[in-house]
C-alpha cells in the first residue's frame, strides 16, 4: 500500500507552481523511510496564517517556517485498508525564501529540508531544543536523519530556480 498525501496552499494566497512536485517528493521522502499506508496534509501558507497556528496551538506569537500537527489515529477505507493519519503540515511560503538566504541554499534545499522536518515530525521524531544551525552538525537523531535525507535527495528538483 502507499501513502495519501494531500497538498493544497491558504485560501486567498495564489497556489505555488510547484505544489503537485512538493507532494510527490513528500511521496518520496515517506517511501525512502519506510513509512507505508499513512495519510498526510501539507498546506503551503503565509506567515500570518503560520503564526495564527503558531500561537493558538504553541503560545508563540510569532510566524515560523514549518509545524507539524502529529494525529496517530486509524481508520479502514470502502476497500478494506487501514489508513494511518500521520497529521497536518504547515510550511510558510513567507519564510522560505528568507531562510534559504540565511542558510546559503537554494529555496528547493531549503522547501525539501521543511518538507522531510514536517514528516519526521509526524513520525514521532523530535529535537528537542536543538535546531538547524548554520554551519552546524546536527547531533540529535532527528536531525541527523534528516541530513541523512537531503544527501539522499540532494538532486530533486521541486522549485525550478
Amino acid at each position: 500500500m502507499a501513502n495519501q498525501i494531500f497538498v493544497s496552499a491558504e485560501e486567498g494566497i495564489e497556489p505555488p507552481l510547484w505544489l503537485e512536485k512538493a507532494g510527490q517528493f513528500a511521496h518520496s521522502v515517506m517511501r525512502a523511510c519506510g513509512y507505508d499506508g499513512q495519510e498526510l496534509a501539507v498546506l503551503f501558507c503565509s506567515d500570518k496564517y503560520i503564526q495564527h497556528l503558531n500561537k493558538t496551538y504553541r503560545g508563540m506569537d510569532c510566524p515560523t517556517d514549518v509545524l507539524s500537527f502529529e494525529d496517530g489515529g486509524m481508520y479502514d477505507d470502502e476497500e478494506g485498508n487501514s489508513w494511518k493519519l500521520a497529521g497536518d503540515i504547515a510550511i510558510s511560503i513567507d519564510t522560505l525564501p528568507k531562510n534559504a538566504e540565511y542558510f546559503e541554499v537554494s529555496r528547493n534545499e531549503e522547501l525539501k529540508q521543511l518538507i522531510i522536518h514536517g514528516i519526521l515530525h509526524l513520525n514521532g521524531y523530535d529535537h528537542g531544543e536543538e535546531h538547524v544551525e548554520k554551519g552546524a552538525e546536527p547531533q540529535c537523531e532527528m536531525l541527523v536523519l534528516q541530513k541523512k535525507l537531503m544527501e539522499q535527495f540532494r538532486d530533486e528538483q521541486i522549485i525550478g530556480e
